[in-house]
C-alpha cells in the first residue's frame, strides 16, 4: 500500500473536495482524508511519501486526439511557423538529410498565418528537388504536397476532384499542390504507411510525452492501424493510457453485424462511439456555414452530409448500443448534426433502446437557436479551448459577427450541456494546461488580443475547465464510475504539482507541468 500525506490534494470530488492524504492498495483508491486516518486503515506493508505540501489533481484526460498522427508526427517536420519562407528553410533541411526519393512530411502550416494567400509546389521544388514532400496543414484538413509527391499520386491538372474535396488550381487550371478535405487521400494513398512495429514506437515516444503534460487518458480518433498498435501495447502490457476508442462511420456496418457495443474493452483500452464528419474547417474555410464566409461571395463551405443521412448511421450504431459523435465546426453542420441527433432520441425512445452519450466534436461556431439544443437532447459538447486563442482572428476576419456565438464553452455550460476538452492534437499541442490557460483567460500567451480576452463572456473559472479535462472527460467515456476524480474505489491515475494552480497568477499556467505522475497506483514519472 502506498500513502501520500502533507499533499495539497483537489479531489474534484464534490462530497470531499479537499485532503491532505490519499491511500492507495493496487491499482485503487482506498481512501482519502488525513494522515492519522488513513494509516488506521492500512494493513501488509505501507510506503509513505511526504508530498512535502505539494497540490495533487485527478489525472487529466485529452477528450480528442489523433494518437497516430500525433505520435508519428513528433518526428516529422514542425511546419507552425509564422512565416512561409521559415517553414521552406526547415523543409530544405530535412530533404538535404533524407535520401533522394524518400518522402518528407511535415505538419502545422497555417497560411492565414502567412498572409492568408495558400502555398504552391513550385516553393516546394525549390527546396526539396529531390524528394516528395507531403505537409498536412495544422487544421488537417488540407495539405500542401510538391510536385513530385503529386507525381507519385497520379494527380495532374485534369484530375477531377473527388467528393467532399478539391484539387486546388490557378486561374489557369493548374494544379497548385494544395489538397481541400477528401483529396488529402490521393496523396496519403501514395504515402508509405509505418509499420506496426513503426506505429508501437511512436506511440510509446508519444504516450512518455503525454505524461509529463499530466495526461493519463485519451480519447482516441484515428482508425485501424492506431487501434492496432493500441491493441499490440495492451497484449505487451506497455500501454499505460486510458484509451476510449472511437470508430470510423465507414466501419458501422461491420460494427453492427458483429455487435459491437459502446463500452466493450477494460480499464485500458475500451470502445467509445462512432465518428463522423459533418464538414470541414476554418482554416481552409470548408466549415459549413448558413452564410457565406466574409469576403467570399459563394462560399459556405463543405456540407459531407445532411441530417437525414447522418441519421441513417447513427440508427445502424444505436441498434447495437453505440454512441454517435460527430465533427462540426459550422453553424450549418452543428444544426444539421442537432436534427439528426433529434430523430436518434425519438428513435432510442420508440425501439427502448438505451439513451447513449452521444457527443458533437468542436461545436465551434452555432447559431443562437441551435446553441441550447445539446443540452436539451442530452448531446455533450466535446470543444477544444486552445482552438478559440489559436483560431480567434481567423474567426474574425471569416466570420464576423458570428464569431461571438463561436468557441462558446460558458454558453454551453450555462445551458445545461457537458462539457469534455481536449486538443484535437496534433492540430493543437496536447498540453491540457495551455487549453486550462485557454478556457479561463481566452488569451494567448503574449496576452492578445486584450486584457479582457477575446469576448471574455465566454471564460470559464479554473474549477469549470478542470472538470471538462476529468469529469467531463470520464462521463463521455462512460467511465465516470472509475475515472475523473480521486474517491474511494477510483483508479489511483493522478498527477502532482509543485505549485497550487488554483493560488498562482493565471499567466503561470502556460508553463506548468507535473513533477509527478501515478498511473494505475503506479508512478511513471516521479
Amino acid at each position: 500500500m502506498k500513502l501520500l500525506y502533507n499533499a495539497n490534494i483537489h479531489t474534484l470530488d464534490s462530497s470531499n473536495p479537499r485532503a491532505s492524504a490519499i491511500l492507495v492498495a493496487g491499482r485503487r483508491i482506498i481512501a482519502i482524508g488525513d494522515k492519522i486516518k488513513l494509516e488506521s486503515l492500512a494493513h501488509g506493508k505501507l510506503e509513505k511519501q511526504d508530498m512535502k505540501g505539494k497540490t495533487i489533481l485527478p489525472g487529466l484526460t485529452d477528450a480528442h486526439i489523433h494518437m497516430q498522427l500525433y505520435a508519428m508526427g513528433l518526428s516529422r517536420v514542425d511546419c507552425e511557423t509564422k512565416t512561409k519562407e521559415e517553414c521552406l528553410r526547415r523543409v530544405g533541411e530535412r530533404a538535404r538529410n533524407t535520401k533522394p526519393g524518400e518522402w518528407v512530411l511535415g505538419h502545422g502550416w497555417q497560411q492565414n498565418d502567412w498572409g492568408g494567400n495558400f502555398p504552391t509546389a513550385a516553393e516546394l521544388d525549390a527546396v526539396s528537388p529531390n524528394n516528395p514532400v507531403y505537409l498536412t496543414a495544422k487544421s488537417l484538413h488540407a495539405a500542401w504536397a510538391n510536385t513530385a509527391a503529386m507525381k507519385l499520386a497520379n494527380i495532374m491538372d485534369e484530375t477531377p476532384d473527388p467528393k467532399d474535396g478539391a484539387v486546388q488550381r490557378d486561374v489557369s487550371g493548374k494544379a497548385t499542390g494544395i489538397m481541400l478535405e477528401t483529396a488529402m487521400a490521393l496523396v496519403n494513398a501514395a504515402v508509405p504507411e509505418p509499420t506496426l512495429g513503426e506505429l508501437e514506437a511512436a506511440m510509446l515516444n508519444a504516450q512518455s510525452v503525454l505524461w509529463k503534460m499530466g495526461i493519463t487518458g485519451v480519447h482516441d480518433f484515428d482508425r485501424r492501424n492506431s487501434f492496432m498498435a493500441l491493441q499490440s501495447l495492451h497484449a505487451q502490457n506497455k500501454l499505460k493510457l486510458r484509451v476510449c476508442k472511437n470508430i470510423p462511420v465507414e466501419s458501422v456496418e461491420q460494427a453492427n453485424d458483429l455487435g459491437l457495443r459502446t463500452g466493450f474493452g477494460d480499464e485500458w483500452l475500451w470502445i467509445g462511439s462512432v465518428k463522423a464528419f459533418m464538414d470541414g474547417a476554418l482554416g481552409p474555410r470548408t466549415a459549413a456555414m448558413f452564410q457565406p464566409y466574409e469576403g467570399e461571395t459563394g462560399n459556405k463551405g463543405i456540407l459531407n452530409m445532411d441530417g437525414e443521412e447522418l441519421f441513417e448511421h447513427a440508427r445502424k450504431a444505436a441498434d447495437v448500443g453505440l454512441s454517435m459523435t460527430v465533427h462540426a465546426i459550422g453553424d450549418r453542420a452543428n444544426h444539421e448534426v442537432l436534427n439528426a441527433f433529434e430523430q436518434l432520441r425519438e428513435y432510442e425512445k420508440k425501439n427502448h433502446l438505451p439513451h447513449l452519450r452521444h457527443r458533437i466534436e468542436h461545436v465551434q461556431v452555432i447559431h443562437p437557436d441551435d446553441a441550447p439544443r445539446l443540452a436539451k437532447l442530452n448531446v455533450i459538447a466535446s470543444m477544444q479551448p486552445i482552438h478559440a486563442t489559436s483560431d480567434m482572428f481567423a474567426a474574425d476576419r471569416y466570420w464576423g459577427d458570428r464569431a461571438k456565438f463561436s468557441y462558446a464553452w460558458r454558453d454551453q455550460l450555462n445551458f445545461g450541456a457537458t462539457l469534455a476538452f481536449g486538443s484535437d492534437a496534433p492540430v493543437e499541442s496536447p498540453n491540457p494546461f495551455l487549453g486550462l490557460h485557454a478556457a479561463v483567460t481566452r488569451q494567448r500567451a503574449d496576452g492578445s488580443p486584450s486584457a479582457e480576452g477575446w469576448h471574455p463572456e465566454q471564460k470559464l473559472t479554473l474549477a469549470e475547465a478542470l472538470s471538462a479535462y476529468t469529469f467531463g472527460a470520464a462521463y463521455t467515456a462512460n467511465a465516470e464510475n472509475r475515472l475523473g476524480k480521486l474517491a474511494e474505489s477510483y483508479l489511483a491515475d493522478l498527477i502532482v504539482l509543485d505549485e497550487d494552480p488554483f493560488e498562482i497568477a493565471l499567466a503561470s499556467l502556460l508553463t506548468m507541468s507535473p513533477s509527478a505522475v501515478m498511473i494505475d497506483g503506479e508512478w511513471v514519472i516521479q
